[in-house]
Formats: structure tokens, C-alpha cells, sequence
């Protein structure tokens, strides 16, 4: 009686912790701020107390529901009331502009040199005289904005008009035909069909993954091999 007692305990902080976090949403670490970092270590020991606590269970999963609640509705503020995020989150500080460091932001930042050079070198600006601004974000994170004489060059620079890449849906994964996903896109198993004989696969079974965009794009690997074979095809082909 008292092991199944400590299993539906368990249970039951299994599923109170996993609805917490679907409330509260999903970010990465790097995009937490610091109340948000606090909150989920919180969280997360209360629910491990709710684990083993077999007399009152109702006092971690009330704790639990207490900074869900007050975790939702700091987030509601914020979003009510854009000038509340310097007070909640923080603002996003510079550290250096134009080839000079601010020290007073660096301390107010709590960083030190070796930190910031860290975080530089992290990013590939192993020369500092390559950054025009660097700022130092409420999350946590820097980001740089390089010299225009050392930026990557892109395509604009240049006068040039690449084709825009659309993102692929997968119509084969490990030799099982998404059926669904075909469908999604206009396609039918006549064509996916006739894509595989033009590539010389004789079943689905033997393709490791296809993908497909909306122009038609057909990409697929094979089992039996890691090169990538890669096509575009046409509106009926």
C-alpha cells in the first residue's frame, strides 16, 4: 500500500511539473533571463519533494502552482506594459562601440575582460578591432555587430538574386511513406512512385530519407549508401 501510494506521489509530480512547464512555455537556456533561470530550479525542486512527500503531497503541488501562476502572470505584464521589461527582465547594455570599451558597463554587467574576450571568441571575432558594437543582452548573450569592411559578403552586395530556399517536408523517413505529408503537398504515391524509378529505387523500403519543397525539390538518401542523390523536379514530370 505505501509503494503504490509512492508511485501515484511520483506520478502525479511527473504530470504536475510537466503541465507546469507547458504553461510556462519553452525557451532555451541561453534565452532565459534570470528570473525565469531561478524559477525553473525552483520548480524543479519542489517537485522532487512532491516526489517523496507521501503525507501532504498538496503542499509542493500548491507551491508548484503558486509560481506557475506567478511566472504567467509576471510574463502577462510585461507584455501589457512594454517599460515593465527593464524593471523584469533588464535591459540590454553596450560594451563596446567604435573600438572603445565601456569598463563602467562591464561591471555593471558583471563581466570581466577574460569573459568578454571568451564570449567574443565564441562568436569568431578573435580580433577585437573587427567588432563595431558589441552588446551585452538581458539573456545573457552577446551580440556583435561587426565592421562593414570585414562582414561576410552576401548576395545584395553583389547584385545578385539567389532563388529563395523553401524549407523541405520529409514524404519518406527510414523506408515508411508519410502518407499524410504527400497529401499535404499535392502529391499522390503515383508520383513519389515515379520520382524513385527515375533515381533507379525499385521500393520505398530502400530509402533512408526523401524530402520534397513546394517547388518540387526532390531530395533522397539511400540505405545502402550516405551520398546524397539530388534532383529538381517539375509540375508532372
Amino acid at each position: 500500500m505505501e509503494f503504490l501510494k509512492l508511485c501515484l506521489t511520483v506520478l502525479g509530480s511527473f504530470g504536475t511539473l510537466f503541465f507546469a512547464a507547458k504553461f510556462i512555455g519553452h525557451k532555451q537556456i541561453a534565452q532565459l533571463d534570470f528570473f525565469d533561470y531561478i524559477t525553473g530550479i525552483t520548480v524543479g525542486s519542489i517537485a522532487a519533494e512532491m516526489a517523496t512527500e507521501l503525507e501532504e503531497p498538496w503542499k509542493p503541488l500548491t507551491a508548484i502552482v503558486i509560481y506557475g501562476g506567478v511566472t504567467l502572470l509576471l510574463s502577462a505584464v510585461s507584455n501589457k506594459f512594454p517599460r515593465s521589461r527593464k524593471y523584469l527582465n533588464g535591459t540590454p547594455t553596450i560594451l563596446m562601440d567604435r573600438g572603445k570599451l565601456y569598463y563602467e558597463n562591464l561591471k555593471k554587467a558583471k563581466l570581466d575582460l577574460s569573459e568578454f574576450m571568451v564570449m567574443c571568441r565564441q562568436q569568431g571575432y578573435f580580433d577585437l578591432t573587427g567588432i563595431q558594437t558589441a552588446v551585452f543582452e538581458y539573456n545573457g548573450k552577446l551580440t556583435i555587430l561587426p565592421v562593414s569592411g570585414r562582414r561576410p559578403v552576401t548576395p545584395e552586395d553583389m547584385n545578385l538574386a539567389p532563388e529563395q530556399e523553401l524549407l523541405f517536408t520529409e514524404l519518406i523517413m527510414d523506408g515508411r511513406v508519410l502518407e499524410d505529408n504527400l497529401k499535404r503537398m499535392g502529391l499522390d504515391l503515383t508520383w513519389l512512385d515515379k520520382q524513385l524509378n527515375q533515381r533507379g529505387i525499385k521500393s520505398p523500403k530502400d530509402v533512408f530519407l526523401a524530402v520534397c519543397d513546394r517547388n518540387l525539390k526532390f531530395v533522397l538518401y539511400e540505405k545502402s549508401s550516405s551520398e546524397a542523390k539530388a534532383a529538381g523536379a517539375q509540375p508532372g514530370c
